[in-house]
């Protein structure tokens, strides 16, 4: 097939979703597809030019958001395109002015497309003082999603949401992780050795974005909690965002390290031994994928990817939906028991490994198939409706 996956954030962009775009277009095209990626110029595109196969459009810095960018509404551009260029199917990733574009332009042009609920955006607003605003935006999602052929989502608990609320045709594009990348051996005594801890230290960790829909303030709390009650706890953040400078200046006893991608990252997951995900605006959540994939404990809420793949006391840790005491005594009382610990780490291992890449991308593949076998029906009935029917008076 010939694919257009069109997102307003790509690598070396640090979020879920750049890195699901990523797997999703190297996996396609390992599987002989010819992908075609649409996104916003980056940075590093002033210095190496486009990459191959990759097609650029202006974009705008995110307020607040350093490093990311929003693609701007180049329909015409769009639609030129798909003319010289005319993919089978579209996959739309991102509700931005990029992605409506091709959304607009894709369906003028009567190209299947699949649309991704990739980000909780009516989520986010509570976080912001935008409350009152979140029936609106879920009903400006609803519409945009209802003129593709399909929307995946992640999780089947998020499909049923989606689908109570209106939203069509709402089906599974799950995630897999890298547990070549993300293992236990990549443990590191001399990075825990540079955070200050002795062989016997618990290093509490939590990778994000340090912002404030990700609930830092209950990671926080946790790690104090962790630190009065047991004691040889040291608090680790990595991950950049708008809070950070902030939450580093009130917290100095806990070690803000910045942002880390690949090895880096890795290594950083597999040198702590528990890991704190108090997020409750996920779709997925692909950072409890790879700390499991790590070998750690993993203390978060009972929804999205955590629901999916931890199950509470052998693989994980789970709390109730917002209930913020549950939460962090869950993790203090698996802090308190190294073994317990490790054996749980152990088990998260062992789950992680079973979820596969290429497995999701051959999910999605169907999925791309089924859009466009829709259309091809749909063109042969308009045909068989726009022939004229027999006078059967022999003129």
């Amino acid at each position: 097939m010939r694919i257009a996956v069109v997102t307003e954030t790509y690598p070396p962009e640090i979020n879920g979703v750049a890195n699901t775009m990523r797997q999703l277009v190297d996996g396609l095209s390992r599987r002989g597809h010819q992908v075609l990626l649409v996104r916003p110029r980056q940075a590093a595109d002033r210095r190496g030019g486009t990459p191959r196969g990759h097609f650029l459009v202006p974009g705008l810095p995110i307020p607040g958001y350093r490093g990311l960018r929003f693609g701007l509404p180049v329909y015409w551009r769009l639609r030129h395109l798909w003319l010289r260029l005319r993919p089978d199917v579209l996959y739309v990733a991102t509700q931005g002015p990029l992605g409506h574009a091709a959304l607009n332009a894709a369906v003028r042009a009567s190209i299947p497309v699949i649309t991704g609920f990739h980000t909780q955006f009516h989520q986010y607003s509570r976080h912001y003082g935008l409350g009152l605003l979140t029936r609106p935006i879920v009903n400006t999602l609803k519409n945009f999603h209802n003129r593709s052929d399909a929307t995946l989502v992640p999780t089947a608990a998020l499909r049923s949401q989606l689908s109570e609320v209106g939203f069509r045709n709402v089906q599974l594009f799950s995630r897999g992780v890298d547990t070549d990348l993300f293992t236990p051996t990549r443990r590191s005594d001399a990075l825990r050795r540079e955070w200050g801890c002795g062989p016997d230290d618990i290093v509490a960790l939590y990778v994000g974005r340090i912002a404030a829909e990700k609930n830092i303030d209950l990671a926080l709390a946790t790690m104090e909690a962790l630190t009065a009650r047991i004691g040889h706890v040291q608090c680790v953040l990595v991950g950049d965002g708008p809070e950070r400078a902030r939450l580093a200046r009130s917290h100095p006893g806990c070690r803000f390290v910045g942002a880390r991608v690949g090895e880096a990252l890795a290594t950083h997951y597999a040198s702590g031994d528990l890991f704190l995900f108090p997020s409750l605006t996920e779709t997925f959540g692909n950072v409890v994928t790879e700390a499991m994939a790590s070998g750690l404990a993993v203390s978060a809420f009972d929804y999205a990817a955590a629901h999916e793949h931890i199950r509470h006391g052998s693989n994980g840790l789970l709390a109730p939906c917002g209930d913020r005491p549950a939460f962090i005594n869950e993790a203090v009382a698996a802090a308190a028991a190294p073994d317990r610990l490790r054996t749980i780490g152990t088990a998260a291992r062992r789950t992680a490994e079973s979820l596969s890449w290429p497995q999701v991308i051959a999910g999605v593949e169907d999925r791309l198939m089924d859009v466009i076998r829709q259309h091809q029906r749909a063109g042969r009935a308009a045909v068989e409706q726009a022939r004229p029917t027999p006078s059967g008076n022999g003129l």
